[in-house]
């Protein structure tokens, strides 16, 4: 009896696509079907994982959920006794922290297949210097040619950004103050004066839409200077203008460091039915030869090093990986422990709200720390 198994993954053809494509290989190498189903990228950044592990072998995940889905049990680990050779590929072909992103509590619970962090977008339309630091990204937005997706929960992930950008890292590793007062306060104040000078329906942008715009032929806006790399848009002819992606521009000298990580891995259900043809499946997609492969060419954004580094992926992406490696190499990890979902919508909200009405940045930090301490009791604050 022929095996099928079902995955679940995001709805773009970044996140969609090379999943069919790789179970296509897949089930022409073993004779395992698997079919995939989609979800918006709003489900996908907050969708309770557990749901879909009752429903699917095989999930496409973000690693802030892995604390979570630890509590709740409802992931297979991936470090499975005899497969230390290939898992040791996987770290060593490690795009920053993606790997170590989905270990966690001592297992290994993911294994990163796309790669990503804040980076800057730019149209093909912009002619002058690439802006260099955040005060050349205030003098474009001046202009009113800057977007900047706001839409929950990316105007938090721009505010971790700023913050560790410019030496205040927001804590990831357990209980404790969140974000140094004064270094939340100026990083707050950077992003509040940014966000004054892009359009107000920014607010209700994902990096997508965002994309979507500046791609547009007409379109007058020439860079988004914090925004998940969406190699797609880098290909000629996905839209009627392809856009550049480079490193993300610093403050005061600080270079690219401190992008908050992005990216997907492949997890397997602890309630699959077939748990080895899933786990399978997670090494194949995973693994170099892969990546750089099928998974690049069907449009996906690989997770590995041997696809970033690839002369032919890079030259079908205007250079998209080799021009932002530095920034992933850099990046900053997100909290992972269990209640940090609840805190990322939460934290969301709070940034947003003190964008919009115009709050004091000592009152926005203020929430901020208490939410985070909040979020280690199961008590997130929502105001």
């Amino acid at each position: 009896m022929m095996t099928m198994l079902k995955g679940m993954t995001w709805s773009h053809p970044r996140g969609y696509d090379p999943m069919v494509a790789t179970a296509k290989q897949w089930a022409q190498k073993t004779g395992v079907l698997i079919r995939w189903d989609k979800r918006s990228l709003q489900d996908f950044e907050s969708f309770p994982v557990e749901e879909l592990a009752r429903r699917y072998d095989l999930i496409v995940i973000d690693h802030p959920h892995v604390g979570q889905v630890t509590a709740e049990g409802c992931l297979q680990p991936l470090d499975v006794t005899g497969r230390e050779t290939e898992r040791q590929a996987l770290a060593q072909g490690s795009v920053g922290a993606s790997y170590d992103s989905y270990h966690f509590d001592g297992r290994q619970w993911a294994f990163p297949i796309d790669a990503a962090a804040q980076v800057m977008a730019l149209s093909p339309a912009f002619a002058g210097d690439t802006p260099a630091d955040f005060d050349a990204v205030l003098a474009l937005a001046r202009e009113g040619r800057v977007l900047l997706p706001l839409r929950p929960p990316h105007s938090l992930m721009t505010f971790f950004t700023l913050a560790a950008n410019s030496g205040f890292a927001c804590r990831n590793d357990g209980p404790g103050l969140f974000v140094d007062p004064t270094g939340g306060e100026a990083a707050f104040e950077r992003l509040s004066e940014l966000a004054r000078l892009v359009p107000e329906d920014n607010f209700s942008h994902d990096p997508i839409a965002v994309l979507e715009e500046m791609a547009r032929a007409d379109s007058p806006f020439l860079a988004s200077p914090y925004i998940y790399g969406y190699v797609s848009y880098a290909v000629p002819g996905f839209r009627a203008r392809p856009i550049a992606f480079t490193d993300m521009p610093g403050i005061a000298g600080n270079g690219s460091r401190g992008s908050a990580l992005g990216g997907t891995g492949i997890a397997v259900s602890a309630f699959s039915n077939n748990p080895e043809a899933a786990l399978d499946y997670a090494y194949f997609v995973a693994s170099g030869d892969v990546q750089k492969d099928g998974f690049a060419k069907a449009g996906g954004q690989p997770g590995h090093a041997a696809a970033w580094e690839d002369d032919a992926v890079n030259a079908a992406t205007g250079q998209f990986y080799r021009k932002t490696r530095q920034t992933l190499e850099k990046a900053y990890l997100r909290p992972r422990h269990d209640g940090y979902m609840g805190f990322q919508a939460r934290a969301s909200a709070i940034i947003n709200d003190g964008l919009t009405q115009k709050r004091a940045a000592g009152a926005v930090m203020t929430r901020l720390n208490a939410a985070y301490e909040e979020s280690f009791n199961g008590t997130a604050a929502l105001s």
